[in-house]
């Protein structure tokens, strides 16, 4: 599968969702919300990506806050549910597996030159 990138803005985080799995093991996970202006005539379109384990849980609000650019890398997972009254139930989600923030490189300002400081310093470097 190719690697699949998105660029946004956070928009907010889920509550963070906890569980025992059917083998005894503690579980936990967290969605957020990205957003970007990449939809149909420049819209906005949003996407709810989660990550998987006590770990990245701890690390997504440690390292992320709302409001910051980030890159994200994922992988579309869909997992099926044999459930007894409905039958097979098919659930997607896009699991994130690295979040990078967007390096904002600061704007510099510089004074405006005049000729004769131009001049000056050109001729304060010449070898000869």
């Amino acid at each position: 599968m190719s690697e699949l990138t998105i660029n946004g803005k956070i928009k907010s985080f889920t509550k963070v969702e906890s569980g025992t799995s059917k083998a005894g093991k503690e579980w936990k996970k967290q969605s957020f919300i990205v957003a970007n202006d990449g939809g149909y005539n420049d819209q906005e379109q949003i996407f709810c990506f989660e990550v998987f384990g006590a770990e990245k849980v701890d690390n997504l609000t440690k390292y992320q806050k709302v409001g910051d650019e980030v890159t994200v890398q994922f992988n579309i997972v869909t997992n099926e549910y044999n459930n007894p009254t409905k039958g097979l139930q098919y659930f997607t989600s896009l699991s994130a597996w690295r979040i990078e923030k967007l390096a904002t490189a600061p704007v510099q300002e510089y004074a405006p030159v005049t000729s004769a400081e131009l001049e000056e310093e050109l001729e304060d470097n010449l070898p000869f």
